[in-house]
């Protein structure tokens, strides 16, 4: 019954998936391995490594999550950052406000004027090829598609980039993030507006793998305003993170 099968995404997503803050150099080497294998090997957009792992300048100063498989093998399947701004030098810019310098709409939201340690930017989203070969996804990182947002069975779980959109929300809650920015495809804002997630355009679109756009989340408001359908994937995602982070934090969104 379809009311059943959005009830529960959580039991669903526990049964197959489980999700990180990769803390530690172990779970961080994976996060590196799969931006390779996507970035690098499948879509090309960054030169292939001889260690066959993606990094960059950002990832020393941000967190980082991992979705894997359920088992006593876990398999990969995704991951996804949020680069905080550089302790060391605040004021420098985040990666989106490098590349969208000249499009932002600053009578918005200026993100120089806002308190730099609690913002952060969304990216690396990357989801290992196994989970993302349908039709059209080839050359895209982390595809979130109409059907997406359709409670039905699938090959797989098709909420995998959801899941890890929200893991991301999950780590800004917990370490004190107000609002997240990102480099989105438009309709990825139009998608995400059908689960009751404000993704707010700040600026005009850019080529950046793809034409893209820049947008924020305001944090406590995208989790009070999760759609029912989507509260127990939401719960059963944050409840992983909280874990992972030893944290005993409030899931920050109450029936």
């Amino acid at each position: 019954m379809p009311h059943v099968e959005r009830t529960n995404l959580g039991n669903r997503f526990r049964r197959y998936f489980r999700i990180d803050a990769a803390r530690d150099d172990a779970l961080r080497d994976l996060v590196y391995l799969i931006r390779h294998q996507v970035y690098c090997e499948q879509l090309r957009f960054e030169p292939e490594r001889p260690s066959r792992r993606e990094s960059d300048e950002y990832d020393t100063h941000s967190l980082h999550c991992l979705m894997r498989t359920v088992g006593p093998t876990p398999g990969l399947v995704g991951c996804t950052r949020l680069v905080l701004t550089d302790p060391d030098t605040p004021d420098a810019p985040l990666p989106f406000e490098r590349t969208c310098a000249q499009v932002l709409d600053r009578s918005i939201i200026d993100p120089a004027r806002l308190p730099r340690r609690r913002i952060a930017e969304v990216s690396r989203l990357a989801v290992c090829a196994r989970y993302r070969r349908r039709k059209g996804e080839t050359r895209e990182e982390g595809a979130v598609h109409g059907e997406d947002f359709r409670p039905r069975e699938h090959a797989r779980f098709p909420y995998i980039p959801v899941g890890l959109y929200m893991a991301a929300v999950s780590l800004a809650l917990h370490t004190g993030i107000d609002t997240l920015f990102m480099l989105a495809e438009p309709r990825l804002v139009r998608h995400f507006a059908r689960l009751g997630v404000n993704i707010r355009q700040i600026g005009g679109p850019v080529e950046h793998r793809g034409r893209r756009v820049p947008c924020m989340m305001d944090v406590p408001g995208v989790i009070q305003n999760i759609r029912r359908s989507m509260r127990p994937l939401w719960r059963e995602v944050d409840a992983e993170i909280v874990r992972s982070l030893g944290s005993r934090k409030a899931n920050g969104l109450r029936q």
